[in-house]
C-alpha cells in the first residue's frame, strides 16, 4: 500500500486500512476513524495528471476538489450524497468521506427518478456548462473511434452541434455517471450518489439521454422507463436529446474499443453511435 496514503490514515487515527474499489482514475479505500465511524478515501489510482481515450487530459487533484465542493453544496441542500469528512492535498490526494451502506440491490427506478428531479432544482454551484463542453468532446472522441475504426465517417461539424443545443436549459447540475456503481442503496432506496468526477452545469435532458443509454447495459441495473416515470417528464423531442444520446454512445465506444476492450460490445456501440449519428442529420427520415 503507498506509504503516503499509510500516513494520511495514521496521522488521522484511521485503522483497518483496506481497498473497497477501483475505478479508472481513482481507488477507494475503507477504513475506521477513531470514534468508531467507517470512512472511505478516495485517492487517485496512479498520478495526479491522468489520460484515456476519453479523457486525454484528467486533474485528478482538480477533481477531487471540484467534488468536495459538489458534494458539500448538495449535503447542505439535503441530497443524499456520502458527506465529505476532510480533503488531503499533498503528497497523496485524498477525499474522505462517511461510509454510506449498501445492501448489494438496485435502485427503485421511481425513486431514483424522483431523486434526480429534486438534484436538477438545486441551485448549480459554478461549474463547466454543457453547451460548451457536449459538442467538444462529441467530436473529439469520434475522431478517436475513427482511428480505431477504419471507414467511420467523419466528425459532425462542433459549430452545427453548438447550433443544435441553442437555447436548452443550461442552468441545472448534472451527475452524468448515474448507474448502480455510483448509486449506495437499501431497500431499494439510494442513500448516497457517489463519484460526481462527471458532473456539469446544464441541460437535465443530458442526464436523462446519458441514463437511458446506460440502462442498455444490464450491470448498470437501471430501468429507463421507470427513472422517467419518476423523474415526471419525458426526454424532450428536440434534436438535442439525439445529441446527448450520441454524448453518451461515443463514449461508450470508445470504453469497448479502447479501455475496456470487448470485441462485441465495441461493434454494437459504434452501430449505436453511427444509428444516432443518421438521426441527428436527418431527424425526419430516422423517426
Amino acid at each position: 500500500m503507498d506509504p503516503d496514503l499509510v500516513e494520511v490514515a495514521r496521522e488521522r487515527g484511521l485503522v483497518g486500512l483496506r481497498p473497497f474499489a477501483r475505478g479508472l482514475e481513482f481507488a477507494v479505500l475503507r477504513a475506521t476513524d477513531p470514534a468508531g465511524r467507517e470512512v472511505v478515501l478516495r485517492t487517485p489510482s496512479g498520478g495526479r495528471f491522468q489520460g484515456n481515450a476519453n479523457d486525454p487530459d484528467v486533474d485528478t487533484r482538480s477533481l477531487l476538489a471540484r467534488e468536495e465542493r459538489v458534494v458539500r453544496h448538495l449535503a447542505a441542500a439535503g441530497l443524499p450524497v456520502a458527506t465529505p469528512v476532510e480533503l488531503v492535498l499533498g503528497g497523496r490526494d485524498v477525499l474522505i468521506s462517511h461510509y454510506v451502506p449498501d445492501d448489494g440491490g438496485d435502485a427503485d427506478p421511481v425513486g431514483l427518478g424522483a431523486l434526480l428531479a429534486r438534484l436538477h432544482r438545486v441551485p448549480a454551484v459554478a461549474g463547466v456548462p454543457s453547451w460548451r463542453v457536449v459538442p467538444e468532446r462529441v467530436v473529439r472522441r469520434w475522431r478517436e473511434v475513427a482511428a480505431l475504426v477504419p471507414g467511420l465517417p467523419p466528425a459532425p461539424d462542433r459549430r452545427w452541434l453548438s447550433d443544435v443545443l441553442r437555447g436548452r436549459p443550461a442552468d441545472s447540475l448534472l451527475h452524468l455517471d448515474v448507474r448502480a456503481p455510483n448509486l449506495r442503496c437499501v431497500g431499494g432506496e439510494v442513500l448516497a450518489l457517489l463519484d460526481w468526477s462527471n458532473a456539469l452545469v446544464g441541460d437535465p435532458a443530458l442526464e436523462l439521454a446519458r441514463l437511458a443509454e446506460f440502462a442498455a447495459l444490464p450491470e448498470n441495473g437501471l430501468d429507463a422507463d421507470g427513472v422517467l416515470a419518476g423523474y415526471g417528464s419525458p426526454l424532450p423531442e428536440h434534436p438535442s436529446s439525439t445529441l446527448y444520446r450520441l454524448d453518451a454512445a461515443v463514449m461508450l465506444a470508445l470504453v469497448f474499443l479502447s479501455e475496456e476492450p470487448d470485441a462485441d460490445r465495441g461493434g454494437r456501440a459504434v452501430e449505436r453511435l453511427l444509428e444516432l449519428r443518421r438521426q441527428l442529420d436527418d431527424p425526419v427520415s430516422a423517426g
